[in-house]
């Protein structure tokens, strides 16, 4: 039995025909949301009903997408899951990474991709259902864990309490801190602050602000950041590196609603929502001696964990989108091919969406054409890769793999000659010669 996790992640042999995803069955509907080169819906699938996916007008489902046959995938909600089905498609169907002939989405969901369209599954909401919320503010992605996020961000976001981000870099808790402010309705300003880049000796009045003539150079008063963000929020970053005296001061701010600025003689109330982030865990700063314990309790009334890519990986394509949607004025119309985007699939990304965003922008600006492949994303990774790619810089048995076993089509996706991918997969087999056509 194939696991759900290793479907998610990539981790699949790639001679695979069939597929069976286990999770427990929704009793349906479902909604199925097709996200393509050039347009985006969603299309409701009943208990018992089949729907055909293609560009012939005989389908039910009708895409605009160049690189999808005319019948290409059919889609039966059965009793025992979705069972997803290629009707003899050139390009193929791909569930994880790996072409598929049939595939049975067990627990109602999963996502496949046909051409350059994604087609993500999940239990619709029955009609007296409350509406889905709305997107959050600067989030991208549909999937189980960004469902999750965005909850428990708008839950928060209307709350006066502190709320501590913890994930890791580059997983984008600077833009989570600008949407809870953003769907909070506070009237004041969102005023961002790196609390590791605080010295011990600017930090009074970076926080706290300053008196005219309280230190050498003070020749007029300053409000520090609290005061700024007074009736708004305060997104104090990288919490986890602030001095330790800085630590008493902030703890105080925090609990009493007042500050003091420096030479100031008078306390200044403050209405400020504090909002924090971090990538190292605090619970062992505290087993250290490093942070203080009442601090952290303050600031984590809510702990919102925000998910690596590499445990979202269904929303790459629609983060691709965005990215190259946002840079088309200046780098032109980009798509990545379907090989490009299975290759990013099987990247674990360390550096998160952050990365996936610098190896995106760097593979469209130096491809030679509007597509970008599968050679100018291996040409933008790290030299060194993860341990999913064998014994080459390049992953030639997956990409053959998303050719359906073709050496000649897979040789012009890599834009090399056969023999160059010949001897490619003669390297990753230990030498034996490939078979493929």
């Amino acid at each position: 039995m194939t696991r759900l996790e290793d479907v998610r992640d990539g981790n699949l042999d790639p001679g695979l025909s069939t597929l069976e995803l286990e999770e427990p069955m929704s009793g349906g509907p479902w909604s199925l949301e097709l996200r393509g080169p050039a347009s985006r819906r969603v299309v409701r699938l009943a208990s018992g009903q089949s729907l055909t996916i293609g560009t012939a007008p005989s389908c039910q489902i009708v895409l605009e997408d160049p690189t999808v046959s005319g019948r290409h995938v059919s889609v039966t909600a059965l009793a025992t899951g979705i069972v997803v089905e290629d009707l003899g498609s050139k390009n193929g169907v791909f569930v994880g990474g790996a072409r598929i002939s049939r595939a049975t989405l067990r627990g109602g969901q999963g996502c496949f991709v046909i051409g350059r369209t994604t087609i993500i599954v999940r239990p619709a909401l029955e009609p007296h259902a409350a509406a889905p919320a709305p997107l959050v503010p600067g989030l991208v992605g549909s999937s189980e864990p960004m469902r999750r996020l965005v909850e428990e961000i708008r839950r928060v976001a209307v709350l006066d309490a502190p709320v501590l981000l913890q994930g890791e870099s580059g997983t984008g808790k600077d833009v989570i801190a600008r949407a809870i402010h953003q769907l909070s309705g506070r009237r004041g300003r969102y005023v961002p602050l790196n609390a590791g880049a605080l010295g011990e000796s600017l930090a009074d009045s970076e926080l706290f602000g300053h008196c005219r003539g309280a230190f050498t150079g003070a020749i007029q008063a300053r409000a520090g950041a609290f005061e700024q963000a007074d009736r708004g929020t305060l997104f104090l970053d990288e919490i986890a590196d602030l001095a330790p005296s800085i630590q008493v001061k902030l703890l105080r701010a925090v609990e009493d609603g007042e500050i003091r600025q420096l030479g100031g003689v008078a306390p200044i109330r403050v209405r400020t929502r504090i909002v924090a982030a971090t990538w190292a865990p605090l619970e062992q700063r505290i087993d250290k001696g490093s942070f203080r314990a009442d601090l952290y309790h303050r600031l984590s009334t809510f702990v919102i964990r925000v998910p690596p890519l590499r445990q979202r990986k269904t929303d790459i394509p629609e983060l691709v989108r965005v990215l190259l949607a946002s840079k088309r004025e200046e780098l032109g119309e980009r798509h990545l091919s379907r090989a490009a985007l299975e290759r990013l699939g099987n990247y674990s990304f360390p550096g998160n969406v952050r990365e996936l965003f610098s190896i995106v922008y760097r593979s469209a600006a130096l491809a030679p054409g509007a597509e970008v492949g599968v050679m100018d994303i291996e040409a933008s990774l790290p030299v060194v890769q993860d341990v999913q790619v064998t014994s080459t810089r390049f992953d030639a048995r997956h990409l053959l793999a998303a050719h359906g076993g073709n050496v000649s089509a897979a040789a012009r996706s890599a834009r090399v000659a056969r023999s160059t991918f010949r001897a490619w997969l003669k390297r990753q087999d230990g030498g034996a010669a490939a078979s493929a056509p």
